[in-house]
């Protein structure tokens, strides 16, 4: 591309985060956003070639970065004032700030509604108090987006506003959480006392759970509709397992094998007509479809390889913090614990299978017997 041509000349990329300002300053960052936060308000579907331009230069660490970019940017670019998106977006796309989510919550997970975290108006600022859980990388978060409870007296989804938080304010106590890998990339957030000025408030008091739908909908396309080529992903190390592993291969694992292939490219072929149906407008309903299908195949898959590297273990139970998720750079035992989690983070596979009926199929809905009742007046 004649553009990213003239800018490669132009901006040396031997100092990393210059390169990165400069290419933001440039609109070539996310190219579908408006011209002066990081994009020259081009078609989406242009993305991909453009990053293919930049390939060999200075590239985002898409690991730390992921809820950043793939939550945070596109709820800030929707419901943002000004100020916020001028204020948030380039240092979240170079990395200088890392982002992090405070939805989940001990009694409020996969119902994310009934929340209590609460946030209670004090002049030009916000009170904040409650617990937040399975926060990714929130020990090393500058940022974190902010669901909380501003009106106990209306029903759950209508009580809730959305903030940007500040994880260095006062008040603001991360503990880490162990998982089954033995490090602790999530973590329990709680929240005692936390000011946030009301410039920090995204959208309107009460209108949170409409900013949060925003949020949840980029965040199951971010997991699930990544491209990838064909024999990609969590694919690619069972293949190279399958022809190293002569002597572990059995008619049925072949039979398995065949079938998660086909399940697998029904799913990457649909993840580029999502991506196309992203290029003209938000995400929707199908990215639930998406992630719920890349759970699966990933629990299928790592589940294969193991078998197919029956000989290596996993003994690395060290107890570590771990900057992000690192699929790729692990061994197979590493994939096959840590793709548990897969049916569970960005939505548990039950409330995405109950999406993809009612919103995609046109099934009808289970009965939501609160759904008219006060949040204060709920069982808990």
């Amino acid at each position: 591309m004649d553009v990213v041509d003239d800018f490669l000349r132009d901006h040396p990329a031997d100092d990393r985060l210059e390169f990165l300002r400069a290419r933001f300053d440039a609109g070539l960052a996310w190219v579908h956003f408006p011209e002066g936060l990081g994009g020259r308000g081009w078609s989406r579907d242009l993305q991909q070639e453009v990053d293919e331009a930049f390939k060999g230069t200075p590239q985002l660490d898409f690991g730390v970065q992921a809820i950043g970019l793939g939550m945070a940017a596109p709820t800030i670019l929707a419901f943002g004032t000004e100020e916020q998106k001028r204020r948030f977006l380039r240092p979240l796309w170079t990395g200088e700030e890392i982002w992090c989510q405070l939805f989940s919550e001990p009694g409020a997970g996969s119902d994310l509604a009934t929340l209590a975290t609460r946030a209670v108006r004090d002049g030009d600022e916000w009170v904040v108090d409650g617990q937040k859980v399975w926060t990714s990388g929130a020990h090393h978060a500058r940022w974190a987006i902010l669901v909380a409870r501003t009106d106990p007296d209306v029903p759950k989804h209508r009580g809730l506003t959305y903030f940007v938080c500040d994880m260095h304010a006062p008040g603001v106590e991360v503990r880490p959480l162990r998982q089954i890998t033995g490090e602790a990339e999530f973590n329990e957030v709680f929240l005692t006392g936390v000011r946030l000025g009301d410039d920090l408030r995204l959208g309107q008091v009460g209108d949170g759970w409409r900013v949060a739908q925003t949020t949840l909908m980029n965040e199951r396309v971010a997991i699930g509709g990544n491209p990838v080529r064909r024999g990609g992903g969590m694919m690619g190390p069972v293949l190279d397992a399958w022809r190293e592993h002569p002597e572990h291969r059995s008619h049925d694992l072949q039979q398995r094998l065949l079938k998660i292939w086909v399940e697998a490219e029904v799913t990457r072929l649909s993840g580029v007509r999502l991506r196309e149906q992203l290029a003209v407008g938000q995400p929707g309903p199908e990215g639930s479809g998406m992630k719920l299908s890349f759970a699966k195949l990933n629990q299928e898959l790592s589940g294969i390889e193991v078998e197919l590297n029956r000989d290596l273990g996993y003994d690395d139970w060290s107890f570590r913090r771990s900057e992000s998720v690192d699929f790729f750079g692990r061994g197979p035992g590493y994939r096959y614990l840590r793709a548990k989690g897969n049916s569970i983070e960005g939505g548990t596979s039950e409330i995405l299978r109950n999406i993809v009926s009612e919103r995609v199929l046109g099934l009808p809905s289970e009965p939501r017997v609160d759904k008219d009742v006060p949040w204060k007046d709920l069982p808990r």
